[in-house]
C-alpha cells in the first residue's frame, strides 16, 4: 500500500448546491480544481462538518466522490468522511466510498459517544471494521475534549497502531491535553502524521505537526501552505506575521456563535474570492444574518485574499 502522503494542507471544502439546494456537479469540480492547484495541498477531504457531509444522501455522498476524483485525477487522494452511526453501517459506509473512488477515510467516531461515551474497545473495533471492509487508509479524528466522544490517550495508541491507520487528525482543543497527548504519539508512532484541524488556533498547534486538515483550507489555501512552512522552518515570526494577517478572516469564519456557522461562512468567503457563485447551504444550516457578507469581504480584502476585481464588488 503507498501510503497517503497528508504532509501538507489538507482543505475540507465546502459542498456546492445549486440554488434549489441539489448537488452542483460543476461548481464542486471547479472548486476541486482550484484547490489542488495550489502546490502544497496534499489530499481534499470531502464529506464532513464543513462539507456539510451528514446533509446528503447515501447517493448523493457517492456522486460527490465520483465528481472530485474525476476533477482531480491522480494529482492528489480523496478522503471521505465515514460518519455511519454503528460500526456495520459505517463499514458499509466505507466500502461505497472506496468503490466510488476514494482513498482514505476520515472516520468519525458514532455519534452516540458524543452524549454518552464509548465503551473500551469500541472506537478501536470501528476502524477495525471499517479498514478490513474498505481497504481505506484511515485518519484517526480526535474530538473536542468538550465532548463524550473525546478519546483517552491509550485509546488513540490502540487505535494507532492498528493496520491502515496512517494519520491522526487532532482537534482536542485543550492545550493541555494535547501537549502531554501528542508528544507521545509522535515517539510511539514515528511514521504516523500528525494533522491539526484547530482551524480557529492555529499558531499554538502548527509547530508541532506534519500537515493541518482544516476547511479554512478550502477558503484560503495559498497564506495556510507558507503558514505550515514557516511553522516547520521554525520560523516564529513568519508564522505569526501569517497568523496576525489572517486573524480578521478567522475572526469572521469561526469566531461565532456556533463552529457549524463556519460553513455558512466559508461559503461566502468563496463567493468574494469568485470561487462560488453563492452561497446555498443545506438545513439544518441557515444563511448568517444581514452584514455577514460585507464582513467576510472586507477582512479578507485586508488578508490580501481578494483580486482587484473582487476587491471592487
Amino acid at each position: 500500500m503507498s501510503i497517503m502522503d497528508l504532509r501538507g494542507v489538507n482543505p475540507a471544502p465546502v459542498t456546492a448546491f445549486t440554488r434549489n439546494g441539489d448537488l452542483d456537479p460543476k461548481a464542486n469540480a471547479d472548486l476541486a480544481r482550484w484547490l489542488v492547484s495550489v502546490k502544497g495541498v496534499k489530499s481534499l477531504v470531502i464529506l464532513g462538518h464543513a462539507g456539510e457531509g451528514t446533509f446528503l444522501a447515501s447517493d448523493e455522498q457517492l456522486e460527490l466522490i465520483r465528481i472530485y476524483v474525476e476533477a482531480v485525477g491522480k494529482q492528489v487522494p480523496i478522503i471521505a468522511g465515514i460518519t455511519g452511526e454503528g460500526t456495520k453501517v459505517a463499514a458499509l459506509e466505507a466500502k461505497r466510498a472506496f468503490d466510488a473512488g476514494a482513498t482514505g477515510a476520515l472516520v468519525y467516531p458514532n455519534h452516540g459517544w458524543l452524549r454518552f461515551g464509548f465503551q473500551k474497545g469500541a472506537p478501536q473495533d470501528r476502524y477495525k471494521a471499517i479498514y478490513e471492509a474498505s481497504g481505506l487508509q484511515c485518519i484517526l479524528f480526535q474530538y473536542p475534549n468538550a465532548t463524550k466522544a473525546s478519546y483517552d490517550l491509550q485509546t488513540q495508541v490502540e487505535i494507532a497502531a492498528q493496520p491502515g491507520v496512517v494519520a491522526t487528525k487532532n482537534g482536542v482543543r485543550d492545550m493541555k491535553r494535547w501537549d502531554t497527548e501528542i508528544p507521545v504519539l509522535r515517539k510511539e508512532f514515528p511514521e504516523l502524521q500528525i494533522l491539526t484541524c484547530h482551524d480557529e488556533w492555529l499558531l499554538p498547534t502548527m509547530f508541532d505537526v506534519d500537515g493541518m486538515l482544516v476547511g479554512y483550507g478550502s477558503l484560503a489555501p495559498e497564506p495556510l501552505v507558507d503558514y505550515l512552512a514557516a511553522a516547520k522552518a521554525r520560523d516564529y515570526n513568519a508564522a505569526r506575521a501569517i497568523h496576525d494577517r489572517l486573524l480578521p478572516v478567522t475572526k469572521t469564519i469561526y469566531h461565532r456563535g456556533s463552529h457549524m456557522e463556519g460553513t455558512c461562512a466559508l461559503k461566502l468567503g468563496l463567493v468574494a474570492r469568485g470561487k462560488l457563485e453563492h452561497a446555498t447551504v443545506r438545513s439544518p444550516l441557515m444563511p448568517l444574518a444581514a452584514g455577514a457578507e460585507k464582513e467576510i469581504h472586507d477582512a479578507l480584502a485586508q488578508a490580501g485574499l481578494l483580486s482587484n476585481v473582487a476587491q471592487a464588488a
